[in-house]
């Protein structure tokens, strides 16, 4: 009997080390992780099926701190609505929240900033700004159709300042998989610059 309880122990000691190494998160910070994890998930992967089958992790360029930045916001007055376009025939509805400029690797950079005003869109993301953004890396290390940040409104100072971290970047969805519809960054908002830093492009198998 005693014998048999010591097989049931050990059985379970090796059943959690094997899940913990299944749950074991890749990436070298938080953001990694996480976004790895969701990206691992068939229930909110955009990964195709094969793809999500083979998947160990995306690919990211080294963290750098010298791509965190602090942007000054001039928020843009009386911002029309308009119709943002997309990589299919959705137009969803935004409008320009503000002007960020600031200076990265010694070059002054600018970009602005979107605010979605879809009236369908979750109420959770009220907080939220979409910054879009291609550089001197879109369409070789990273994705052609550039790359997202997420800016949140609480996140920025009394007086227009806030903090943008380039690695903590995304790719569209459409990077993985060609049945979602994905806005496409305006011109304006193009680096020039080499921003070696957040997710790198994806190599599907």
């Amino acid at each position: 009997m005693k014998k048999l309880a010591l097989i049931i122990l050990v059985s379970f000691f090796i059943n959690g080390c094997n899940s913990q190494k299944k749950r074991a998160l890749i990436g070298e910070t938080k953001y990694q992780q996480e976004l790895n994890s969701s990206y691992k998930d068939a229930s909110e992967s955009p990964l195709t099926k094969h793809d999500l089958k083979n998947f160990k992790g995306l690919d990211f360029f080294p963290v750098d701190s010298s791509y965190i930045v602090i942007a000054s916001l001039t928020p843009t007055i009386d911002a029309p609505v308009f119709e943002m376009k997309t990589t299919t025939d959705r137009r969803p509805l935004y409008k320009e929240y503000g002007v960020l400029n600031f200076t990265v690797n010694g070059k002054e950079g600018e970009l602005t900033v979107y605010q979605d005003q879809s009236l369908d869109r979750d109420k959770k993301y009220d907080d939220y700004l979409f910054l879009p953004f291609t550089d001197h890396t879109s369409g070789n290390e990273s994705y052609g159709g550039g790359r997202y940040m997420d800016v949140f409104i609480s996140d920025i100072s009394s007086n227009n300042k806030v903090l943008l971290n380039f690695n903590n970047t995304y790719n569209p969805y459409c990077a993985y998989n060609p049945k979602y519809s994905c806005p496409i960054t305006p011109r304006k908002n193009h680096l020039d610059v080499e921003i070696n830093a957040g997710v790198k492009a994806f190599n599907k198998h």
